[in-house]
């Protein structure tokens, strides 16, 4: 199972692209994938196939109108472990003994 971060954003679209970002997440919500947003990109969990083609997707659908874009990807490969989305963040708050921000 993989955890996939990622960050993906046109660099010739001026200062303001959240209109794009926008277009990037509505694919993301719409693949089926668990995915988490947080303020400086997206997590997928899924299988390997799974989230790299929904960061294909995001791709083609920004570079159809955006001539440079940025992207950057964070792999966490662990073989036969799910839901680390939230356990991962579980583990912590239980070590810490408290919620965190999340």
């Amino acid at each position: 199972m993989v955890l996939l971060e990622f960050s993906m954003s046109p660099m010739d679209k001026g200062e303001s692209v959240s209109d794009y970002v926008s277009r990037s997440l509505e694919i993301v919500s719409g693949s089926g994938v668990d995915y988490r947003l947080n303020p400086m990109g997206t997590v997928l969990e899924g299988e390997w196939e799974e989230v790299m083609s929904v960061v294909k997707e995001c791709y083609e659908t920004m570079r159809s109108d955006c001539k440079r874009i940025t992207c950057s990807v964070k792999i966490d490969y662990r073989e036969g472990k799910y839901g680390r989305l939230e356990s991962k963040m579980a583990s912590v708050e239980n070590k810490l003994g408290k919620k965190l921000k999340t």
